[in-house]
């Protein structure tokens, strides 16, 4: 699954993701916002799954396995944009505020702002 969502974000010719696609794709932009300070803190993988539990009604299990797929997935990417684009696409303008305050609330998780963030 994971190199088949790998292949769609690196084509040049995106294909609109599957609901589940987009949840990875949620998930990997939250990983890639707690790593932008070189600094993956417990707190803010913590963070992520309570994030991921919430807005996609998962136990605590399906949590950690989506973001595990989320980490590989954003390890291999080459930029944001192709998280963000598959966001887009997905998901409700008027829903999209709720991503920002997700992401937001990674970042501040572990209490210390860098730029990269």
């Amino acid at each position: 699954m994971i190199v088949r969502l790998i292949h769609k974000l690196t084509s040049p010719n995106q294909e609109p993701l599957e609901p589940l696609d987009v949840r990875v794709a949620l998930a990997a932009l939250l990983v890639r916002a707690a790593r932008a300070d070189g600094d993956y803190a417990p707190e803010e993988v913590r963070q992520i799954d309570r994030i991921l539990i919430k807005h996609h009604a998962l136990g605590p299990f399906e949590a950690t396995k989506l973001r595990a797929e989320a980490e590989a997935l954003e390890a291999q990417a080459p930029d944001t944009v192709r998280f963000t684009r598959a966001i887009k696409e997905a998901i409700a303008l008027e829903d999209r505020i709720a991503v920002i305050e997700a992401l937001w609330t990674v970042v501040l998780e572990d209490d210390v702002r860098d730029e990269e963030e």
